[in-house]
């Protein structure tokens, strides 16, 4: 029986050696690389890279081979590289798009098939759909070239991607000034592609940069996944409170996402920092543009956008969904609940690397602690508490799916139930401005409960509500 791949989010995940298969991922090659042909992209570039879970650098070899069978030049990183830094080599290369071997913040047995467009960005719905119903079934309709032809053919060739990166970020934020703040600054790289970059950014000054699981370890050792939530987070907090860090900056396995720790050795959740960063953009930055914010995150920025007279768009979740608005609006910036945030001047991607980069000049800019600065943020918007709860399902996702439907409860946490939004699963707005949302992931077997308000004794009883709304409670 011919496995069925379908795409989530970002394209495929699976686990290694069941579904995830040398086989099943020529496949997909084909697919994308079918896909590109009926495009009329024969013969174009087509950037491939990989991260540092099991097997990554011979995946993408393997995808490498198959996209040289279909006549494609291929530009192959040389080592295991961040999402961001190649998704920018797409429009340095000027490539028709690029593939991606990582499974992001995905448990260590698991690899994935990340895709991207010629901007670099998230191929759009329609895109993904495209490229699913072109995987083939049989192997016999891959075409496929050894990696010795294809180099002599000088289709494939090996390149660091971070020389043109790094040009373009020194574009977009002055270094120098964080360099020579004689900041403290922790790097949580998660055992990912993140390990060594803010030190080789940020080196020659004053500022001082201490890493953490900044080796490779596709086992993920103090975590249960490469993913800047707790308890994933705790051991690099641990670590930068026991170094007196000014800032812990976290990145995921394959470094577009973005955490923060604060000074004292604290969290900041995602929602948070979206909002700082959207705060720096305007006020410390004193840029002017739309925000793009998918419905799963903060209302902050609602209020940011009114308090700034600038536009807020709500998307779907996922950057499938971000990406696009980005680019048809000119946003300044956008985000996700799960810690990826985009910027305008670069590709409609989510990048980890220059989110932190943006965040330390916030302290370096507004010269405060991060602690400081959520005082400063909720001065404007009023503290806002945030938590979810991921809950791992066997059954049937369509009679969740009817169960919460039917539920149309009147009140959540004791708060009144305002109106429904079921754009992206189900999302209450409540009472106080808050909301619950109840969706399925994109990429994994889970419902996702999430919640933010303005009641921090309420957040843990309005999760509760949801997982009872959901009938798993």
């Amino acid at each position: 029986m011919v496995y069925k791949i379908i795409f989530g989010t970002d394209g495929w995940r699976g686990m290694i050696a069941r579904e995830y298969t040398f086989e099943n991922l020529k496949r997909c090659a084909q697919g994308f690389a079918t896909y590109h042909l009926n495009k009329g992209n024969k013969g174009r570039a087509i950037v491939v890279g990989y991260d540092k879970r099991f097997l990554g650098e011979k995946f993408a070899t393997s995808v490498a081979e198959v996209l040289a069978g279909n006549g494609f030049k291929v530009f192959l990183t040389e080592t295991a590289t961040p999402t961001p830094v190649i998704s920018y080599a797409v429009v340095a290369k000027r490539a028709i798009g690029a593939i991606n071997i990582t499974a992001s913040h995905n448990p260590p047995q698991d690899n994935g098939f990340k895709v991207r467009d010629e901007m670099g960005g998230a191929v759009d719905p329609d895109g993904l759909k495209e490229i699913e119903a072109a995987i083939p079934d049989l192997v016999e309709d891959i075409k496929f070239l050894s990696y010795e032809d294809a180099d002599l053919q000088r289709l494939i060739e090996k390149f660091d991607a971070s020389i043109d990166y790094i040009k373009h970020i020194k574009k977009l934020i002055d270094l120098g000034p964080i360099k020579e703040a004689g900041l403290m600054v922790v790097v949580d790289s998660m055992w990912g592609n993140g390990a060594g970059w803010f030190t080789r950014l940020l080196k020659g000054g004053r500022t001082k940069v201490l890493e953490i699981h900044n080796e490779r370890n596709p086992s993920f050792p103090e975590m249960l996944r490469p993913e800047p939530i707790p308890p994933n987070v705790d051991a690099g907090l641990k670590f930068s409170k026991a170094n007196q860090g000014d800032v812990v900056l976290i990145l995921d396995g394959d470094a577009d996402r973005v955490g923060i720790g604060d000074e004292k050795g604290n969290f900041v959740n995602q929602l948070r920092v979206f909002g700082l960063l959207a705060y720096y953009m305007l006020e410390v930055r004193g840029e002017r543009g739309p925000i793009v914010k998918t419905l799963s995150t903060t209302k902050m920025l609602n209020k940011l956008g009114e308090i700034y007279d600038v536009p807020v768009h709500e998307t779907g979740v996922g950057f499938k969904y971000v990406a696009p608005k980005m680019i048809e609006t000119d946003a300044l910036i956008g985000g996700e609940e799960s810690g990826g945030y985009a910027f305008r001047g670069n590709v409609p991607e989510r990048d980890g690397i220059l989110g932190g980069l943006y965040f330390l000049d916030m302290m370096v800019k507004m010269k405060m602690k991060p602690t400081e600065l959520l005082d400063v943020l909720f001065s404007k918007v009023g503290e806002h508490y945030y938590d979810r709860i991921d809950t791992l399902f066997s059954g049937d996702r369509e009679e969740i799916r009817n169960t919460v439907k039917n539920a149309k409860p009147e009140t959540i946490g004791g708060l009144k139930v305002t109106s429904l939004n079921d754009t992206d699963g189900f999302q209450y707005y409540l009472e106080d401005g808050g909301w619950l949302l109840i969706r399925f992931s994109g990429t994994e077997p889970k419902l996702r409960v999430y919640c933010e308000t303005t009641h921090g004794d309420l957040v843990q009883a309005i999760l509760e509500d949801g997982l009872r709304i959901a009938g798993l409670k």
